[in-house]
């Protein structure tokens, strides 16, 4: 697009701009050193600026929100590179730098430019010698394009010309071994089960946008009256070992999202059970959960394959436009939680759950619903809908695939990276971000349901150990 040039908003984007579902995009950037602003102006000039969406500011011809459309205008980089005044010889930098992220989320962007901005914090903290915190409006795209676009911002600390590497997603081996009759019949079984759990998962989503609720727990924001969408969030993240969760894969050959989930699973039982009991931890084997208990997150799954980095990397180096966008679909799933007498139940349960949401088309149908009730209705009813789903529903959960190795952003080297959301009636996200041998996990939390988010991460991470050395005890026994 060229100045002037407009394009309308999808009706996801459009759905992100509904007054209960105003979300935005955190991505914390950690450096291994200070951070020289005006070197971050000038790559930011040379590389998201020439974005289209980047560069586009929105503009709204009618009340309905149908007419939504992105404007190409002219972006000053001074006026979304924000760097604050703040005391030099404050006390506890890590907690200036985790009230000031959740300052951020209070504020509300600037309509009459693009819906970015990027704050600059040079203050020495546990983890960083600097920080750098991007706020982007949901509907400039999903988070898994965003996190890309960004990755395609940055350079392999190895080789400042090279871009970073991430896995590639292997596909299941069909296997050659099926012939004739017997490949007919797992063709025709593999069809059934899947028509049969789309059908099963609608139904529970028009159950919960109907009455059906998650069961009330110390996680689950449902004060009356209260709009938890609208309050401000408390973002905190801790790392952990990656190679611990690949060994954990290894050994119980399963993915990393099987043990992501296992192990959230374990962390969110061992908070719970604590929050409900108040019992001491000598006695954490004793189980204060409720029975049957319905607690469930939202997963959104993008159905438009992402972009690889330098497939972006080229678009904003040629100014070119490219298929971009929201084209995501939700998914419901069901947590386990209890307390196992055998910690790797934790992980088969995952699996299991994993495996069964794979075998089914729920997300596209969610999407095509959305879709059809934002373009018949408007984004209003559609985000009141999404709101109304959302709110029974206890968190929402993510994981995204990071880098291989260390890499730099526009010369400075990178600590760390912690990505989530604000802005949707949950008062609770979870999401998961490698990095090299690493693996952060990122919570932002309504304070005002969740007080102390610091011990629902060291659960999860304690969960983490535990379930390794589940894994090496078995691994010795055998």
């Amino acid at each position: 697009m060229v100045n002037g040039a407009v394009e309308p908003l999808s009706p996801a984007a459009r759905l992100f701009h509904a007054p209960r579902f105003n979300c935005h995009i955190i991505a914390i950037i950690g450096c291994k050193t200070s951070i020289n602003p005006s070197v971050i102006k000038q790559g930011l000039n040379l590389t998201l600026l020439k974005h289209p969406r980047f560069s586009s500011k929105l503009v709204m011809d009618d009340k309905k929100g149908a007419k939504m459309k992105w404007t190409r205008t002219t972006v000053n980089v001074e006026d979304h590179v924000i760097i604050p005044d703040y005391d030099p010889e404050m006390e506890n930098p890590d907690q200036f730098v985790e009230e000031y992220i959740s300052y951020m989320t209070t504020m509300p962007m600037d309509f009459s430019k693009p819906l970015w901005e990027l704050h600059l914090l040079n203050v020495k903290s546990s983890e960083a010698e600097a920080t750098g915190i991007f706020r982007i409006h949901h509907s400039l795209g999903d988070g898994a394009s965003l996190i890309s676009l960004l990755l395609a911002c940055t350079r392999k600390t190895s080789d400042p010309k090279a871009l970073p590497s991430v896995p590639e997603h292997k596909g299941t081996d069909s296997g050659g071994g099926g012939q004739g009759f017997w490949w007919l019949f797992l063709a025709i079984w593999w069809a059934i089960r899947l028509i049969w759990n789309t059908i099963m998962d609608l139904l529970v989503f028009v159950a919960t946008l109907l009455f059906l609720k998650d069961t009330k727990n110390p996680l689950k924001g449902e004060s009356a009256g209260v709009d938890h969408e609208h309050a401000p969030r408390r973002i905190v993240h801790r790392n952990v070992s990656l190679d611990d969760i690949k060994l954990v894969k290894k050994e119980m050959n399963m993915t990393v999202n099987d043990v992501v989930l296992g192990i959230t699973q374990a962390g969110l039982s061992r908070y719970l059970n604590r929050s409900y009991g108040k019992i001491e931890q000598q006695n954490q084997n004793s189980s204060s959960l409720p029975k049957s208990m319905r607690f469930r997150a939202t997963v959104l799954v993008g159905l438009r394959p992402t972009k690889g980095i330098q497939e972006l990397a080229d678009m904003m180096a040629k100014e070119s436009k490219g298929r971009w966008g929201n084209c995501i679909g939700y998914v419901l799933i069901p947590f386990k939680i209890g307390l196992e007498n055998d910690p790797l139940d934790y992980v088969r349960k995952a699996k299991a759950t994993i495996d069964r949401k794979k075998l089914s088309l729920e997300a596209l149908c969610t999407y095509s619903i959305a879709q059809f009730v934002i373009n018949i209705f408007g984004f209003k009813v559609g985000g009141a809908i999404a709101k109304r789903v959302l709110s029974r529903i206890t968190m929402a959960f993510s994981n995204v695939v990071g880098p291989l190795e260390d890499i730099s952003f526009y010369g400075h080297p990178i600590a760390f990276l912690a990505p989530t959301v604000y802005g949707h009636p949950q008062a609770l996200t979870i999401h998961y971000q490698s990095y090299v041998n690493k693996m952060t996990i990122v919570l932002a939390v309504d304070p005002n349901v969740i007080s102390d988010p610091h011990q629902l991460c060291a659960d999860i991470q304690e969960s983490l150990t535990i379930i390794k050395d589940a894994v090496l005890q078995k691994v010795k026994n055998n």
